[in-house]
């Protein structure tokens, strides 16, 4: 299937990565981010960076290799089955196209088929990494979704996720509406105060991660 959308993920608390490591120790931007293609005997994949040449950090396992008038360069080895969020993302058939790292986040580009696979690599990200921002979506006929926001469903508890479902098939969210607050409450069999604060919990949740996106 030909792919249709960039996408552009700001990726924080990315694990162990050395790379967003070394991007927050060094305060610099890093870049021209290579791997190789192959591991070595032991199973290890050999990693290389930039960085600016007035940059400086102390990480262990990470050596400089090179450097030139305008920055330095230095690789590392890691162990290809340790949690890496670009061969996360290339686990669902999405090469990743390019990376740079800033202040310990890690933005990666790549060319997803769909939104759908989107989605699935944000969730997986979601569940080792302490931050997912979508930054640019943008769709092979050139459009940009530039406000386009993942939300989080498990930020909802349980009862606060039936409380909207349960309210969206009878028509609460309706205009005009299908039923009132009683009639759910009466169909989730709680008082409708107890319907309202949950209603309530739940739609400031979800506005709160659309908004502050």
């Amino acid at each position: 299937m030909a792919s249709s959308i960039r996408t552009e993920l700001a990726v924080g608390g990315p694990g162990d990565c050395p790379i967003a490591t070394a991007s927050a120790d060094a305060g610099g931007t890093i870049s021209h981010v290579a791997k190789s293609s192959g591991v070595t005997p032991d199973g290890m994949l050999t990693e290389e960076f930039a960085l600016g040449a007035d940059a400086s950090f102390d990480q262990s396992g990470v050596e400089k290799v090179f450097e030139f008038d305008s920055r330095r360069v230095f690789r590392f080895e890691r162990d290809q089955n340790r949690g890496c969020v670009c061969e996360s993302i290339e686990h669902y058939g999405c090469p990743v196209s390019d990376i740079h790292a800033r202040d310990g986040t890690l933005v990666v580009s790549f060319y997803a088929p769909d939104i759908d696979t989107v989605q699935e690599i944000v969730n997986d990200l979601h569940s080792w990494c302490d931050e997912i921002h979508v930054r640019q979506l943008t769709r092979a006929d050139g459009q940009t979704d530039n406000d386009f926001v993942f939300v989080d469903r498990e930020q909802l508890t349980a009862r606060q996720r039936e409380v909207l479902e349960t309210s969206f098939e009878m028509g609460y969210f309706d205009y005009p509406k299908r039923a009132n607050a009683g009639d759910v409450a009466e169909e989730l069999g709680i008082a409708t105060s107890t319907y309202t604060e949950h209603l309530a919990a739940a739609q400031r949740k979800l506005l709160e991660n659309i908004l502050q996106s």
